[in-house]
């Protein structure tokens, strides 16, 4: 399909935290010309404190992942163009299901929760999601990661300091239907169709989503002739957006964008 031409960024956010994990690449994306576009999850535009202290949240606590994907939609059928959308985690998700709806120039899911139909068998992510999914417990109420879920989850292998420092910048509560929607046909994505360039990255260390998983969620898409990238960044964990390496997974979304232009 076509070559990347817009210069409009859409930044997606995953589920458990606030759109200020985007902060820094929102700044250094709008320094290299880009035009970037940084919204919250519908109920989540207030600070990460603030939210914390109303859980459990009951308006929270009602969204589906169907509401985000037409959160998305709207935002960007109200651009002067298709942006280039990236997403992390949950917002990887919503970004593959953005991009089959061919509403994206160009896509990068960033450790993104896979679609339906790829299988998430490692043990590490069914022990890490557990408690987000929240299977035998109401869904009427929000779910909020504690320090020690937070850590295997996200920040493994990051310094106690450096964990609730992240913990303290980032986390708010989530809706256990936004969680199960991964598992739901609302989560499905056509790997078939043509589309607009797509890049997935992995960490070798990342918990909640491994490496393995985005790997297979890569392999599902059929070569068709649409550009379907890959890359693997060593020692990232679920994090990766505030790591302290953080600008060099940028920069090789940046350099990517720019070859496939």
């Amino acid at each position: 399909m076509s070559k990347v031409t817009s210069k409009n960024v859409l930044f997606i956010h995953g589920a458990f935290v606030s759109k200020v994990c985007w902060n820094n690449w929102v700044t250094y994306f709008e320094s290299k010309g880009y035009k970037v576009t940084s919204p919250a999850w519908l109920y989540k535009e207030e600070a990460p404190e603030v939210l914390r202290s109303r859980h459990p949240n009951s308006e929270i606590a009602k969204l589906h992942l169907s509401d985000l994907i037409e959160q998305h939609t709207k935002i960007i059928r109200s651009m002067e163009e298709k942006p280039i959308i990236i997403g992390h985690s949950f917002g990887g998700l919503i970004t593959q299901i953005l991009l089959s709806m061919d509403l994206a120039d160009a896509a990068v899911a960033i450790h993104p929760v896979p679609p339906m139909g790829v299988l998430p068998l490692h043990f590490s992510f069914l022990k890490a999601t557990w408690g987000p999914l929240g299977f035998f417990t109401s869904a009427k109420k929000t779910f909020l990661f504690n320090m020690k879920q937070w850590k295997y989850a996200f920040a493994n292998g990051m310094s106690n300091e450096e964990t609730l420092s992240s913990y303290n910048e980032l986390v708010v509560p989530e809706s256990k239907f936004v969680a199960r929607g991964a598992l739901t046909k609302t989560a499905r994505v056509n790997f078939k169709k043509e589309h607009n360039p797509l890049l997935i990255i992995s960490g070798s260390k990342d918990n909640i989503i491994p490496a393995g998983l985005n790997y297979s969620n890569f392999k599902k898409y059929r070569q068709n002739g649409s550009v379907t990238d890959y890359k693997e960044f060593d020692g990232n964990n679920h994090s990766v957006l505030g790591l302290k390496n953080w600008r060099v997974t940028a920069d090789y979304i940046l350099d990517w964008i720019e070859k496939n232009r």
